[in-house]
């Protein structure tokens, strides 16, 4: 008797995503496919400017920012209110990088050299303001640079370019034991590798939802630790983060004594409208299921890459790999594109390929197998 075919549970979500029926998606890493309900949302979005014009904000606007937020606290392992939503990364790393003094003795901003671009900009303009930027080459020596001089490390916890993971528990102990803080960017796991804020001790964590959370852009996220909330002065700010916005009151702030304190000016509403359906969907997955089938995909494709002996450039062990396998193939992703195969490249690393809990064996299969047909 043959034994019964694997019954793959997350495959009932595909029909929530109709980008799905005319391609071979594999591009969730850069930008996760549409939920079908996101139209709805933004309809809704529509309607309710329309229909309520001004009154839209007392009856829900001005709360989406954290209600929005609060969809992602148990896909992040937040306690609700702890985390507020933002345009995006960068305004959200800058907030909290605003909050710090740097002109004193302890001015070290320890990071990755392989953290993201966006993320490095950012930190080298800090210097003008007195930090000292520390670049590591890799985890080994950022965990050793840590000390008593180090204000913030700055991590990306899974890397963009070969999708290697980061264990951030050791750096948030030795952080912590010399006075230290993280800000870990979890823009490229959030979604499909799981993380837990409060287990971790984690400071801040930054991220967004055009990946892994099938949210789309212009919907950021920062997760502040709840002790921490009243305690910081973000200069970066704005009305929104006053404790009585609407009373319009001369300078200097008086920092509301919510998540709100990390706001600035106003949200962009339509954004958190088209958020809330992929939130929903990854949360009603379950990470940890998400996770277990990203690394049966992902093992799969580095087995089949070997077969054609393409090279691939993301860490074997899927302990230390995200969600994304690195292919060290030249730039054939017009091509791919072009017969509805969606994959990126980025230079220096190769063509990236993110399976999703919507896809299936058979599409990395095919995948595989179209890549080595151009590359042959």
């Amino acid at each position: 008797m043959l034994p019964s075919p694997k019954v793959d549970p997350l495959l009932s979500f595909r029909s929530c995503f109709p980008t799905l029926r005319d391609s071979l998606f594999f591009i969730s890493h850069s930008l996760g496919a549409m939920p079908a309900a996101a139209a709805g949302s933004l309809a809704a979005y529509a309607a309710t400017w329309q229909q309520r014009s001004i009154r839209a904000w007392e009856e829900g606007w001005w709360q989406m920012p954290l209600d929005t937020a609060n969809l992602l606290a148990p896909i992040l392992g937040a306690a609700p209110g702890s985390i507020v939503m933002q345009p995006n990364v960068t305004v959200a790393q800058w907030i909290v990088l605003s909050a710090f003094d740097w002109r004193g003795r302890r001015n070290k901003l320890l990071t990755e050299s392989a953290n993201f671009p966006t993320n490095l900009y950012t930190f080298h303009e800090l210097e003008r303001l007195g930090a000292r930027l520390v670049e590591a080459p890799a985890e080994e020596q950022l965990l050793d640079a840590i000390d008593e001089e180090t204000q913030l490390v700055c991590v990306s916890h899974v890397h963009f370019r070969d999708s290697y993971k980061i264990d951030l528990a050791p750096i948030v102990e030795k952080a912590h034991a010399n006075g230290a803080m993280v800000l870990a960017d979890v823009y490229q796991s959030a979604g499909c590798v799981p993380i837990d804020v409060t287990a971790l001790n984690l400071d801040f964590a930054a991220g967004g939802s055009v990946k892994w959370l099938c949210g789309g852009p212009g919907a950021g996220f920062l997760y502040v630790r709840p002790d921490l909330i009243g305690t910081l002065r973000p200069q970066l700010t704005g009305w929104m983060a006053h404790r009585s916005p609407f009373a319009f009151e001369e300078g200097p702030i008086e920092y509301a004594d919510s998540i709100y304190r990390f706001l600035h000016g106003t949200p962009s509403i339509p954004a958190l409208y088209a958020a809330r359906s992929g939130y929903e969907l990854i949360a009603q997955a379950g990470v940890e299921n998400i996770r277990a089938k990203s690394i049966a995909l992902t093992n799969l494709l580095i087995e089949l890459a070997g077969e054609y002996s393409i090279p691939v450039r993301s860490p074997n062990n899927p302990e230390k790999r995200g969600g994304v396998v690195v292919l060290g193939v030249l730039d054939i992703t017009g091509q791919l594109a072009r017969h509805n195969v969606l994959v990126d490249y980025r230079p220096g690393a190769g063509i990236r390929v993110g399976p999703h809990f919507y896809n299936t064996e058979d599409e990395v299969v095919e995948l595989v197998r179209r890549i080595n047909a151009l590359i042959s």
